[in-house]
């Protein structure tokens, strides 16, 4: 076996992996190293949690390395965890993409019109570490090797990845296809995943197909890759297009790819993890809850499973994770440098709607998609200004609930100015349309609105019992608190919310769940699941709409 310091048995390359992205960010004074024993079920997102809800400014936010992690059983891993490594705030992102923010926009333009071919290589970091067939059912050799954190303790009922790019393949064309999508940790050798907004082109068409074959579908999960291929499978991206590609284009040379060992798919080949195995197309199985990004838990639906079959990783392997659920958060910013850009270039350059000077996407606990401002020049035709207040509400089905054009005096990032330009500079009755028939997108899903939601005018008060607001509960967020304090980092300033409380809809058995996770003890639930596996339902099924049949 190689040594981790001996590059040159390894294919050449022209863009940065994980090992030197965390450098660059530790010379630039980007990076806590925190050596101290951390528990990945009960300390871990709290800890980094807190820069997002502490009142820390976004340029103060920092990268996290946990180098001694253990857990709620006090196993220790051998493999370090990294946390809001890509986006913790906008120079981390920056860093990560390699070129200035303004040249953002420039940037992914000509990633996508200029994909370049993954290069196929024949041996590969991402696998000088090889576990596969029955030494999976090992203790310690098993997805239990990986120090999975549980993003919301007291909410998520089991570790989940999260920065985890989930690789398929079309049946039909061989294209790959490459996702951001959720994983939970129910056993030794089976991964829970949960396609979400991905009922389109993708993973979720994969499955259909292979399901309409009667076979199960291959599949890789990645966990930890060059900052190029994470950044590119957290953008929505046409069907025709290999996100390994346009990766490939963002960085300006191919992406080393490698042929996984169990199944017939091309991987990273400078990946961290990688996870092998099949999805089964027949039955679908109890996943979540989880904490999402747009701000609350998300309960329980039937979704698919992936059966394990070979792990891979490299000799000094670092787990990345990803701070998301309520916004601000790593995943909000991850994606709005990303679409507000894209919105922009919507509007000015396909629409060509001239005067539009910057899409901005409203960031704090609204997780961007829900409240749109374009500002605009002053002189700028009416007609135009509703040409572009049309034109954002049709690029992207889950964003833009509440589209606002201002002028150019108006801070699109501040709150109280949006205010100001509605109460002083808009008249209802003249200056509002309302959208019906839009889809209801991303967040909590109401019983009562038939899938359907509305632009611009919503009563947004609650009418129902809501999941928990997916922040970590109380004891969790306190007790990082004192080891935040402890750690010397800066002080901080509880924003409310600053823990996650019910909001009326949560069982008994989701809170003894949850405090199972906490425990060390998912794997008690990942059996509980598995006695309730069905093949009469669709993908995304919510549990809680069979109770009654149950």
């Amino acid at each position: 076996m190689a040594t981790k310091n001996d590059d040159s048995i390894w294919p050449d390359r022209a863009y940065p992996d994980l090992h030197d992205h965390l450098k660059a960010l530790e010379d630039a004074g980007l990076l806590i190293t925190v050596d101290r024993a951390i528990n990945k079920d009960t300390e871990m997102h709290p800890l980094v949690r807190w820069q997002f809800r502490g009142g820390i400014a976004e340029p103060d936010r920092k990268a996290f390395l946990f180098t001694n992690v253990t857990d709620s059983k006090e196993r220790k891993y051998d493999i370090p965890v990294a946390v809001g490594v890509l986006a913790a705030n906008r120079e981390i992102y920056r860093i990560g993409m390699g070129c200035e923010l303004d040249e953002i926009e420039e940037t992914w333009a000509r990633a996508r019109e200029n994909p370049i071919t993954p290069k196929v290589v024949e041996r590969a970091r991402c696998q000088e570490i090889v576990i596969e067939g029955d030494d999976l059912d090992r203790v310690g050799n098993g997805l239990d090797a990986i120090p999975v954190p549980i993003s919301t303790p007291g909410w998520d009922i089991s570790p989940y990845t999260t920065l985890s790019q989930y690789i398929t393949k079309d049946p039909d064309t061989g294209v790959q296809n490459m996702g951001n999508y959720r994983g939970q940790v129910k056993a030794q050798r089976r991964l829970g995943m949960n396609p979400s907004l991905e009922l389109r082109p993708g993973i979720y068409v994969h499955w259909q197909k292979y399901k309409a074959r009667g076979e199960r579908m291959p599949a890789v999960v990645v966990l930890g890759a060059p900052p190029a291929v994470t950044f590119t499978s957290a953008v929505k991206l046409p069907e025709s297009l290999d996100e390994l590609a346009v990766a490939g284009g963002l960085v300006g040379s191919p992406i080393n790819v490698v042929k996984a060992r169990t199944v017939d798919l091309l991987v990273p080949a400078e990946a961290e993890i990688v996870i092998e195995g099949y999805i089964e197309t027949e039955y679908l199985e109890q996943e979540g809850p989880f904490g999402e990004s747009h701000g609350h838990v998300n309960l329980q639906e039937y979704n698919a499973f992936m059966d394990v079959t070979c792990i891979t990783r490299r000799s000094d392997a670092i787990l990345t994770s990803i701070i998301s659920q309520v916004t601000p958060s790593e995943s909000s910013v991850i994606k709005r440098v990303a679409m507000e850009p894209l919105f922009l270039e919507h509007l000015r350059d396909h629409l060509g709607i001239k005067g539009v000077i910057r899409v901005g996407m409203h960031e704090p606990l609204t997780n961007i998609r829900k409240v749109l401002v374009i500002q605009v020049e002053r002189d700028i035709p009416p007609t135009e200004i509703w040409r572009a207040l049309y034109g954002a509400a049709s690029l992207h089905r889950a964003a833009g609930k509440y589209i606002i054009a201002v002028n150019d005096d108006i801070d699109p990032d501040n709150a109280d100015a949006l205010f100001w330009a509605m109460a002083y500079r808009a008249n209802p009755a003249l200056d509002l349309e309302v959208l019906k028939h839009r889809d209801s997108g991303h967040g909590p899903r109401s019983q009562r609105n038939g899938g359907e939601d509305a632009s611009v005018l919503i009563d947004a008060t609650l009418k129902e019992n809501f999941p928990p607001v997916s922040l970590p509960k109380r004891e969790f967020m306190e007790n990082a608190k004192v080891i935040w304090e402890e750690l010397g980092l800066p002080e901080l300033t509880p924003q409310a919310p600053w823990f996650g409380y019910s909001l009326g809809e949560w069982s008994d058995e989701f809170d003894v769940a949850a405090q199972r996770a906490v425990d060390g003890e998912y794997f008690e639930t990942g059996k509980s699941i598995a006695q309730h596996r069905r093949k009469d339902l669709e993908m995304n099924t919510e549990v809680r709409t069979l109770k009654d049949e149950d």
